[in-house]
């Protein structure tokens, strides 16, 4: 019985880093050689890598887009306050008691 619940919760440990993955792919067309950033409807050759205004990380494959956001998520009785200029966050405690912390990129 303790063998198995120690499999399960490797299992299920396993399993966090795809709960908190924030990120995406946008296939390209075949034969496309440019992406398109949808948010900020710019264009961009196979083989760049950008920042856009939500400070989302983007890359430009033969294959496609692919995308990550930078910023954690928080956890615990905080808030998170984004400043989108210069891509950088601040985490606010709400409550001193309780564990604020941030999980992700």
């Amino acid at each position: 019985m303790i063998k198995r619940s120690v499999f399960v919760g490797f299992i299920l440990l396993a399993l966090v880093p795809l709960i908190r993955a924030a990120c995406w792919t946008q296939p390209n067309s075949p034969g496309a050689t440019h992406c398109q950033d949808h948010l900020d409807k710019t264009w961009h050759p196979i083989g760049a890598k950008w920042f856009n205004s939500r400070c989302t990380r983007c890359t430009c494959g033969l294959d496609g887009m692919h995308c990550c956001d930078t910023f954690p998520r928080v956890t615990g009785g905080c808030e998170i306050k984004y400043d989108y200029d210069a891509c950088t966050y601040e985490l606010i405690h709400q409550n001193e008691h309780v564990h604020c912390g941030g999980v992700g990129k």
